[in-house]
């Protein structure tokens, strides 16, 4: 087998590559042998060096270091299944034939029963190494002292630049194997003491991919005691010695710490060993409960990173939207009335309408104006993901639930815990979405997909569609129970054609909007493109009359805009009756027509041919013979293709 490293988190993670000979230089910058673009990572950051069978990592003067099983290093030479970190990600060094899995060690969380074997428990207030008047006077000086002071700042240090959950809790197992003697390690973090929402594991005899299991009794009464423990005999336990997966590993003695942030649990670190000799003592409990100290901080400080640029996310897809809604119609005044007196309220509110008409638009003003205007607002669009993906994007996906699920993800339920959910097009849920959304409405809680704990949610829903939903029901393609629940506060957004009277105040604040945005000077419209505007049905809306502005603005040469510069289709239905404009676009339409057919006829009925004397493209030709009616007549010339 050819040696290669194997990215198991962060931004490498899955990249595989094999080792050569000679050096490999890892960074940022594409120049380098091994890159991705990664801001944690320097432009040149190391270089892996194979030579005579030896490898090496050589760091390269990086701003954030390189770490080898969690300790910093200049230089060091490496071995079959040893850790780099570098950034953001952590790469596996696999020399031997046995497979190295992309994952870490999966946690599996076994029961048990209280434990009767504690040989050692270790409370906060009894921890030396977080008291700082004991580090500084009160410590003996003893060589071991001196190394675990040393291991411990080369842990603080190490994990600073980490802003990746996983690759923390790699490189933090990495840093413990380094100062503890145990054979399997992992990092369980909780919402309480009996939550868990990840987890990452490390078993340094079998590599990578190999399961831990860890008795959730162990870590519940770490984290509700607010102790450490040590579990020195485990085989003499009548409790663990039944635990399945630790006969199998035939493990000798456990150790079990609680993460905690201002007596917050945050998670539990846990060890094990195998060895008859080398159990954990008292040292390795006070080294470890330091060792949790230091990491809870960086694992709540990342934890807010994630969540800031998860908003920040939501922030930047939001940025580009325009909130207000224009008009001064006795229908819009309706629409503003029911928002003022709904938004106040937590009550489900759907909306419906055709498309174009400002759905979401409402939607976002209720959240604005709601006490949950704080909180987020998550969109989703049902009509927009397969059904296959949009269980997932709703309700979010355990680790390991179907392939491709390499972490656990929140569903956009869960991100809008506290603010509103609002779901677009809702009458192109499937069926088996919709009970699980009806459960939402119910009970205020779901599963993940793979998870068998319901989570609970604290949110508003706001639903919309297009479609008549009573005739749905009526087609039995929507539930008649979920209707009703959604059916709580409803609001039907008029067309544009039902408020004519807001055309020309939509199409002015459109104007000024299309200017900034195409940077082009704001141009007036014509008393004339009024007319067009104003006399036009608008089947697309509110949507349609921006794109046609916006269009206008761009395409016009004149100082205003001119009927001329909006889309035929406004024009040829816009224009006042008996008007010289209607006669003369109606003549140009007429030409237009004639012109077509003598090409057809000259070209004997090939309509790529046609195109070519016209100097147009083929589809362009296509779409003017739909537009002008000439689809019947054209057929008796020549055989037009299918719809595009």
């Amino acid at each position: 087998m050819n040696p290669r490293v194997i990215g198991v988190a962060g931004p490498f993670k899955g990249t595989i590559f094999e080792v050569p000979e000679g050096e490999v230089s890892i960074g940022r910058d594409p120049s380098n042998r091994l890159w991705v673009n990664d801001p944690a990572l320097s432009r040149r950051h190391c270089q892996l060096v194979r030579t005579n069978g030896q490898f090496t990592v050589r760091d390269l003067g990086s701003r954030n270091g390189t770490l080898v099983n969690g300790v910093p290093v200049q230089q060091q030479v490496l071995n079959h299944q040893d850790q780099i970190g570098v950034g953001d990600s952590v790469l596996v060094l696999a020399l031997e034939e046995q497979a190295v899995n992309l994952d870490s060690s999966p946690v599996e969380l076994t029961e048990t029963a209280d434990l009767n074997g504690i040989s050692l428990v270790l409370r906060q207030e009894d921890a030396l190494y977080l008291q700082p008047q004991k580090v500084v006077g009160g410590l003996p000086a003893t060589a071991r002292v001196a190394r675990d002071l040393s291991s411990l700042l080369k842990i603080a240090t190490g994990i600073g630049a980490i802003r990746n959950t996983e690759s923390l809790q790699w490189q933090i197992l990495g840093m413990v194997f380094d100062v503890v003697p145990a054979d399997r390690g992992a990092i369980v973090l909780c919402e309480s003491s009996e939550e868990f929402r990840s987890a990452g594991a490390w078993d340094r005899v079998r590599g990578p991919g190999h399961p831990v299991k860890v008795s959730r009794t162990v870590v519940g009464r770490v984290l509700r005691e607010r102790i450490g423990l040590v579990v020195n005999d485990v085989s003499a336990d009548d409790v663990l010695r039944d635990v399945h997966s630790l006969a199998e590993f035939r493990v000798r003695s456990l150790l079990c710490v609680p993460l905690l942030l201002s007596d917050k649990p945050l998670g539990a670190i846990y060890l094990d060993s195998r060895s008859p000799t080398e159990h954990f003592d008292e040292n390795h409990l006070q080294v470890m409960t330091a060792v949790a100290g230091i990491a809870s901080l960086a694992f709540e400080n990342v934890r807010k990173l994630e969540q800031l640029q998860q908003e920040n996310r939501l922030l930047r897809s939001e940025i580009n939207l325009e909130y207000n809604m224009v008009g001064e119609s006795t229908a819009m005044r309706e629409v503003y009335e029911l928002i003022r007196r709904v938004a106040p309220t937590d009550s489900t509110l759907l909306i419906q309408g055709e498309s174009g008409t400002g759905k979401e638009l409402v939607a976002r003003a209720v959240h604005r104006n709601s006490p949950r205007a704080e909180c987020p607002f998550v969109a989703i669009n049902c009509a927009a993901i397969t059904e296959t993906l949009l269980e997932s994007e709703l309700l979010g996906h355990e680790k390991g639930a179907f392939t491709g699920a390499i972490a656990q993800k929140k569903g956009k339920i869960e991100i809008a815990d506290g603010g509103t959910l609002f779901l677009d097009e809702v009458s192109e849920l499937a069926p088996g979405l919709q009970a699980k959304l009806l459960r939402v409405l119910q009970e205020r809680e779901f599963e993940r997909v793979g998870g068998t704990r319901p989570v609970k949610v604290d949110i508003r829903l706001i639903a919309a569609s297009n479609r008549n939903l009573p005739e749905a029901v009526e087609a039995r393609t929507f539930r008649k129970d979920l209707y009703y629940r959604l059916n709580v506060v409803a609001l039907t957004m008029p067309p544009l054609r039902e408020r004519r009277e807001d055309i020309v105040l939509l199409a002015d604040y459109f104007v000024e909007k299309a200017s900034r945005k195409c940077r082009t000077r704001i141009k007036p419209l014509s008393p004339e493109a009024r007319a067009c505007l104003t006399n036009y049905d608008w089947p697309g809306n509110v949507r349609e009359l921006e794109n046609a502005i916006e269009r206008a603005l761009v395409m016009g040469i004149a100082d205003v805009i001119l009927p001329d510069d909006l889309p035929e289709a406004i024009v040829e239905s816009g224009l006042p009756v008996g008007s010289f404009a209607t006669k003369f676009h109606g003549a140009i339409k007429d030409t237009k027509k004639q012109v077509i057919l003598e090409a057809l006829q000259q070209a004997n009925g090939k309509y790529t041919e046609a195109a070519k004397l016209l100097g147009l493209h083929p589809n362009s030709l296509l779409r003017l013979i739909r537009r002008l009616d000439l689809k019947t007549t054209a057929k008796a010339n020549v055989s037009l293709p299918g719809p595009e």
